[in-house]
This record gives C-alpha cells, sequence and structure tokens, in this order.
C-alpha cells in the first residue's frame, strides 16, 4: 500500500532510462563496496575516540588544562553538527564516491598531522575543525550510496555498515592505547591517520564512479528542504532519533566517571567496563535487527518502524537499572542488554528515513536528521553535569529512560498514524539494485 502522491514523490525520476546511469550489475562487487564503507565508517568512529584515550598523555606533556582538553573535543562536535547538514545537501549534488574518498582523505591526514600539535590553537583547527568537518560529509553519502546498491537487503546492509561504529569505539580504545603506552601519545594519531590515507587510495581504486542521481532534474536546496520538512514521518524519525542521540551522548559522557564514583574503579577500568559491554551488546542487536527488519518488510515496510520501536521501548528499563544497579555485574548486564536495544534501533535507522524518502534528496535528509539530533543530544553532558550536585550522577543517568519511551511513542505514532501516506513506491523511485 503506498500513499497518495505529492511533492516528495515528484522528486523522483520521471521514467527508468533517466536512471540507468546509476544502475550497476554487481556480483561480488557490492560486498567489496561493503567492507571498504565499513572500514572507512571504523575509522570515522575511531579517529574520533582516540583523542579520548590519549586525553591524560597529552595533559601530562603539553599542560593544558581540564577546560582547553574539553574545548577541543566540544570543537569537533560543534562543526560535525554545523557542517553535517551541508554535507547532506552535497551528498546529493556530486558523486557520493568522490565525497566519501576525499572526506576520508582529509580527516585521515588532520588526524595524522594532530600527532605533530603543540598547542591549543593547533589541536582546535586539527583535531576540531579540520576533523570534525571531515567526518561530517561521510555518513550522509555512505549511507545514500549503500542504501542504492541494495533493496530487499537494505537494513542488513546497513546494520552491517553501523557495526563499524561499535568496533571502532572499541578497538581504537584497545589499539590507541596500547600504541601510546609503547611509542607515545602521538604514534597513535600517526598510525590511525596513516591507514586512513592508504584506505583513501584503496577506496578511490576500487569503487565505481556514481553519476549523482540529482543530476537528471537539478532541484534547489530550499525547495528539497522544504519537501523533506513537510513529511510528518520525517518529523517522527527525526524526534526520536533525537532522543536516542541524547541518551547515547549522555551515557557516553558520564558512565565512565559513574563506575568510578559508585564502585572504586581506576579511570582505564571504568573507561574499558563501561564502553566494552554495552557495545558488544549493540553489535550482537544492529545485525539481529537488520536481519529481522528486513523479513518482515517483505509484509509491510512499516515494520521497520516497528523494530526500532520496541527496541527502544525493550531498552527502557535497562537504561534504568544501569544508573541503580549496585553492584557491578548488574551495572554491565544492564548495560549489555541497553547496547542490544539501541544496535536493534541503529539498524533501521537509515533504512526507515529511506523508505519515505527518494534517492534523490536521500542525503539531504540524512544530513538534517544528524544536524538536529546531534545538536539535541549535546546538550545531554551538560544537563547531567549540572543535576549531578543535586540529583546524582546515578539518578541523573537512570531517568535518561524518559527519553527512550518518548522516542518509541513517537516511532509507534509513526508507524500507525503517517508511515502509510508518506512511504514512496518502488515505481517511483529506480535506482535500486535488483538484489
Amino acid at each position: 500500500m503506498t500513499g497518495p502522491q505529492n511533492d516528495l514523490d515528484q522528486l523522483s525520476f520521471p521514467d527508468r532510462t533517466a536512471a540507468k546511469p546509476v544502475e550497476f550489475k554487481m556480483g561480488k562487487y557490492k560486498w567489496e563496496l561493503l567492507v571498504l564503507l565499513w572500514v572507512a565508517f571504523f575509522l570515522n568512529q575511531a579517529d574520533r575516540q582516540i583523542f579520548g584515550v590519549v586525553l591524560p598523555m597529552i595533559k601530562a606533556d603539553l599542560h593544558l588544562t581540564d577546560g582547553e582538553l574539553g574545548l577541543i573535543s566540544s570543537t569537533l562536535v560543534w562543526t560535525y553538527g554545523a557542517l553535517v547538514v551541508v554535507a547532506g545537501f552535497i551528498g546529493d549534488r556530486f558523486s557520493r564516491r568522490n565525497i566519501i574518498g576525499i572526506c576520508l582523505l582529509l580527516w585521515s591526514i588532520a588526524t595524522l598531522t594532530t600527532g605533530l600539535c603543540t598547542t591549543l590553537i593547533q589541536f582546535i583547527f586539527l583535531r576540531g575543525i579540520a576533523t570534525g568537518g571531515g567526518e561530517a560529509f561521510y555518513a550522509p553519502a555512505a549511507n545514500a550510496l549503500i542504501t542504492e546498491q541494495y533493496r530487499q537487503k537494505r537494513s542488513f546492509a546497513l546494520s552491517v555498515h553501523q557495526s563499524a561504529v561499535y568496533i571502532g569505539i572499541i578497538l581504537s580504545a584497545v589499539i590507541a592505547g596500547a600504541i601510546a603506552e609503547r611509542y607515545g601519545w602521538r604514534a597513535s594519531f600517526y598510525s590511525f591517520g596513516g591507514f586512513g590515507i592508504i584506505t583513501a587510495i584503496i577506496l578511490f581504486i576500487r569503487i565505481r564512479k556514481d553519476i549523482p542521481v540529482i543530476q537528471v532534474n537539478r532541484i534547489g536546496i530550499s525547495k528539497s528542504a522544504g519537501v523533506i520538512l513537510r513529511k510528518p514521518t520525517f518529523i517522527f524519525l527525526s524526534l526520536a532519533f533525537a532522543a536516542v542521540v541524547f541518551v547515547n551522548v549522555g551515557y557516553l559522557t558520564w558512565m565512565p566517571s559513574l563506575l568510578v564514583e559508585k564502585f572504586d574503579l581506576s579511570l582505564s577500568s571504568a573507561g574499558f567496563s563501561s564502553m566494552f559491554y554495552h557495545h558488544i551488546g549493540a553489535f550482537t542487536g544492529v545485525i539481529i535487527g537488520g536481519l529481522i527488519a528486513d523479513r518482515l518488510t517483505k509484509w509491510d515496510r512499516k515494520h521497520r518502524l516497528t523494530v526500532q520501536a520496541i527496541a527502544l521501548l525493550i531498552g527502557t528499563p535497562f537504561i534504568y537499572w544501569m544508573g541503580a544497579a549496585t553492584n557491578e555485574r548488574m551495572t554491565y548486564i544492564a548495560l549489555f542488554f541497553f547496547g542490544l536495544a539501541k544496535g536493534a534501533y541503529d539498524s533501521n535507522i537509515f533504512a526507515a528515513l529511506f523508505e519515505i524518502v527518494p534517492s534523490r534528496i536521500r542525503s539531504s535528509a540524512s544530513g538534517i536528521m544528524l544536524m538536529f539530533a546531534f545538536i539535541t543530544g549535546a546538550t545531554s553532558p551538560y544537563l547531567l553535569g549540572i543535576l549531578k550536585p543535586t540529583l546524582g550522577l546515578s539518578a541523573g543517568l537512570s531517568w535518561l529512560w524518559v527519553m527512550y519511551l518518548l522516542g518509541g511513542a513517537l516511532l509507534l505514532i509513526a508507524m500507525l498514524f503517517t508511515f502509510g501516506r508518506d512511504m514512496i513506491s518502488d515505481k517511483n523511485d529506480h535506482t535500486f539494485e535488483r538484489a
């Protein structure tokens, strides 16, 4: 069942011949593409995390204050949030292969040269602006490119790609820490940056150059944005995503401190435990969620939202439990199942979005949604920090369950009342490979 024609459907290709330049007869190539993008996304996350891993060494070596170190990290988030919406619109107007390769090359060079920094200004420019700006251009183009090559297995392909986030966070902590302990903190930036440069070169050689789908019938940025924002389902999806990011950023920022305060763990032990159990659960959940969603959507495409809504509602009590648990074992169990739920939700972030947005403006839609979520989510650590002296960190993290409940409710509303008329029909979007 499809909804009535609207402005967004009218942005699809007028005929099948117009879409032929972006169709590929793919066999093994599509899996090679997915592997290369997985590695690129792994580096996207890993390069973002290694600063936190080696932060104590940088502080001791260069005598930077906590405020200055925090400013460096905040600059990256602000830069990412400001530019990701620009990246989305660009991703619909230029070759997505070229965008991915160039931004990977740029942020890898920035990561490598961060190892040369000796002053705060250098860190702000290379670590904050250059790295954050380069990384902002990856996700909109990459998710749109993957979706163009998959149809029946859309959620699974995007889930595999999303798993790079969790592996990147876990392995970057281990690898960067080991390199820094043996060779110094600068070597960590040299190693990850150098590997990224090599990956960018391979990517340019192996990934076929695509033709921007928007070239067929150019659409202005303001019109694209207006059409996207008039979709009620897009609003519900974006609000739910913002609620999830709000929880995630707060958890990533304050969970290590909670483990130190509550269970008297060392900083390194708390950092590992707070990330490992959660992201192992998330890795499991993202694969399971993607497989289930692809199977259910053979009957009804709204079930991508069903999987997301159920995942958030299941995760709600475990978020409360991770803050309220009175011993380490119970805390880690809660973190695992919280991660499992988040992974299942993550498996359909973009797969659900792309059910209502034709390929011609998918990168733009991704950029708008990411920008809104990052700007909203960035307030979470600040609010938890303000409430910490009175409410307490344990209670503050526990009450994040409210956001998952809200997100799940919003997705259910979209699934029941708006998705049916907002989704696009396959006949109006011909850029997919017949997988």
